[in-house]
């Protein structure tokens, strides 16, 4: 751990743990809004048709490096953790900026599935979709904590952040598979 005026000083860094704040709220509300108010946003002719396959990839490959970014700061790899958290940083951005463009052009889709499988689904589908929310903000927070070398408070954060946003990136992924036999 090294120590800097910074890092001992994380005062210096209010103005992004202000700015992690607000995004961390902003950004679920913004996709709720889109979410009950798609067609403020369509633009006619918008070709948005491959995007959930884009985005299903953009969910399995953050998956994977959460995955070995866990690893490497297993076993104390510092460096190779800190760039596997940021592709999986700039992976889940890709995926959001993705999904917003995408669900701003078209219609939810139903689920078509009957019995126990629509049960499964919906119950995957509700926990995706509200964990999904708490990660944007446990995401921000703990990178913040990385980028000012508060790392105490950086591991507290992580230890919750690394399996929640795990889940809603492979969640993902299924909901896609699940949902995807039944896209027009």
């Amino acid at each position: 751990m090294t120590t800097n005026s910074t890092a001992a000083n994380p005062g210096n860094f209010t103005k992004y743990k202000i700015l992690a704040a607000i995004l961390g709220a902003v950004i679920p509300v913004a996709v709720a809004i889109l979410y009950f108010f798609p067609e403020v946003f369509r633009i006619e002719g918008a070709q948005v048709k491959a995007l959930p396959k884009v985005n299903a990839v953009l969910n399995s490959l953050t998956a994977v490096f959460l995955i070995i970014g866990y690893y490497f700061i297993r076993r104390k790899d510092v460096a190779k953790h800190r760039a596997m958290m940021g592709m999986a940083f700039l992976l889940g951005s890709l995926f959001l900026v993705s999904y917003v463009a995408y669900h701003s052009q078209v219609a939810s889709t139903k689920f078509g599935g009957e019995g126990l499988i629509k049960g499964i689904y919906y119950f995957i589908l509700l926990t995706h979709i509200v964990l999904a929310a708490v990660t944007v903000g446990l995401v921000l927070f703990t990178l913040y904590f990385a980028l000012t070398e508060q790392f105490q408070k950086h591991r507290r954060i992580a230890r919750w952040t690394y399996p929640i946003w795990l889940y809603v990136s492979v969640t993902g992924v299924i909901v896609y598979f699940m949902i995807s036999p039944y896209y027009t």
